[in-house]
C-alpha cells in the first residue's frame, strides 16, 4: 500500500480516486475551507482543517512517511518580486510557493497536481513556466509529458520547455462522465530517487480515456426529471438572461446562458461546472418540462415559474457529472456519498465545482501506481 498525503483537498475528490485503486492509505490532509472540511469529515471521519502556509503544518508533514504528493492548488497571480531572480521570489504569497517548498523537504516518490486548462496559458505562459522550472530544474523531478527543448547539438536547454496539450489536459468527457471539463493534470516522480531508472518506464503521458465502460453514455442519463419546483427558473430572471445573451451576441461575443439538452440534441454534454455556481449554472440549464406550473409562484422569486420549462440543473446531478454521486462511494449497489445535512444547495454546488472528476483521477492514480510498482521493483535491484 502506498500512502497519499492530500493537501488543498477541497472535498476529497483526488484523494477517492486513489482509494478506488485500492493500492493507496491517505496518511493525512489539508484544507482551510471550513464548510469543505465538514464535508470532507462527514466523508472520511478525519478533520482535515489544515493550513499548508503554515510552519506547523510544515513542520507536521516533515514528520510523516509518505510516497504520493496530492493537490487540486488554486491557480494565483505569480509575480516577480524584489530584485532577485530565483525562483522563490517569483512564487512567494502563492500556495504553488508553498507546495513546492513542502515538495522539497519532503521529497514524494510522486506527486499529483490539478489545475484549470487556463493555468499553460496563464501570464502568457509565464506561471507555467515557472512550475515547470520549479518542478523538474529546482526540485529535480521527472514530469510525465514534458521535455526540455534541445538544440542542434542534442544539448537540453533548461530554460524551455515542450509539450503537447493532450498530454496534460485531460477532459472528463473521455472518462465515462457527459461533461466538458478540460483540466490540467501534472504527474511527477522523485529524479533523485529513480535517476536513471525513470527511462526505462512506458509512461510519456497521461492517459487519454478511461478503461472501463462510460458511468453514463449521455446527459440523459444523469438528469431526474420532473424536478421540484424551487429550481426553475423565473419568468423575469429567464428574460434577464436572454436580454443579456443578445446583447453579448450584438457583440460578438458568444457569452449567455445555454439549455444542455435541447430536444435537437441526440447526444448532450454538459458544460463544466464552476465553483462561483453563478455562470456554471447558467451555463448549465435543463429542459424539464412540467404540465401545470407554468405561472406558479414560488417564494423568494420575484415574478412566477417561466413557461419554457426550463431550470437550473440539481446539486445531485452535479454530484453525478463529477463521479461523486452514482459511482465513487457505491458499496455493494448502495451509494454510500452524502453531504452533512445542514449543507446549504449554495454550498454543495460549490464543493462539486471545485472538485475533480473522480473517474479521472482514477485512471491517472492507476498509472501512478504502476509505474511506481515498476520503479521500487527496480530501485530495490
Amino acid at each position: 500500500m502506498y500512502k497519499t498525503v492530500d493537501i488543498c483537498a477541497g472535498i476529497g475528490g483526488i484523494r477517492r480516486g486513489f482509494e478506488l485503486t485500492g493500492k493507496v492509505n491517505n496518511v493525512l490532509s489539508a484544507e482551510n475551507d471550513r464548510y469543505a472540511c465538514k464535508t470532507y469529515q462527514h466523508l472520511y471521519n478525519e478533520d482535515p482543517m489544515n493550513d499548508i502556509t503554515t510552519d506547523d503544518f510544515k513542520k507536521l508533514i516533515r514528520n510523516i512517511d509518505y510516497d504520493i504528493l496530492l493537490a487540486g492548488f488554486p491557480c494565483q497571480a505569480f509575480s516577480a518580486v524584489g530584485k532577485k531572480e530565483g525562483f522563490e521570489d517569483k512564487l512567494r504569497g502563492t500556495i504553488f510557493f508553498h507546495i513546492a517548498e513542502i515538495i522539497k523537504s519532503t521529497r514524494p516518490k510522486s506527486f499529483l497536481l490539478e489545475n484549470v486548462e487556463g493555468l499553460i496559458s496563464h501570464k502568457k505562459g509565464e506561471t507555467f513556466k515557472i512550475i515547470l522550472d520549479t518542478l523538474i530544474n529546482r526540485l529535480d523531478y521527472h514530469v510525465v509529458g514534458i521535455e526540455k527543448q534541445k538544440d542542434i547539438y542534442g544539448n537540453e536547454n533548461s530554460d524551455y520547455f515542450i509539450f503537447d496539450r493532450e498530454n496534460i489536459v485531460l477532459n472528463a468527457r473521455n472518462f465515462g462522465l457527459p461533461q466538458n471539463r478540460p483540466r490540467v493534470y501534472i504527474v511527477g516522480f522523485d529524479r533523485k530517487r529513480y535517476k536513471s531508472k525513470l527511462s526505462k518506464i512506458d509512461f510519456n503521458k497521461l492517459p487519454q480515456k478511461r478503461e472501463k465502460p462510460p458511468i453514463y453514455n449521455s446527459l440523459k442519463d444523469v438528469l431526474e426529471l420532473k424536478a421540484g419546483l424551487k429550481y426553475y427558473l423565473s419568468e423575469g430572471y429567464l428574460e434577464t438572461l436572454k436580454k443579456h445573451k443578445s446583447s453579448q451576441k450584438s457583440k460578438g461575443n458568444g457569452f449567455g446562458y445555454i439549455v444542455v439538452n435541447k430536444i435537437e440534441i441526440e447526444t448532450p454534454v454538459s458544460n463544466a461546472l464552476l465553483a462561483t455556481g453563478g455562470s456554471g449554472k447558467e451555463r448549465n440549464l435543463i429542459y424539464d418540462p412540467q404540465e401545470n406550473i407554468s405561472g406558479t409562484f414560488i417564494k423568494n422569486k420575484k415574478s412566477p415559474i417561466n413557461n419554457e420549462g426550463i431550470r437550473l440543473m440539481k446539486p445531485i446531478e452535479w454530484g453525478k457529472l463529477q463521479g461523486f454521486v452514482g459511482y465513487a462511494f457505491m458499496d455493494d449497489g448502495v451509494d454510500k456519498f452524502s453531504f452533512p445535512e445542514d449543507v446549504s444547495n449554495t454550498q454543495q454546488y460549490k464543493q462539486f465545482g471545485n472538485s475533480v472528476a473522480i473517474p479521472v483521477i482514477e485512471e491517472i492514480a492507476n498509472k501512478i501506481i504502476e509505474t511506481l510498482d515498476q520503479l521500487e521493483d527496480k530501485y530495490e535491484e
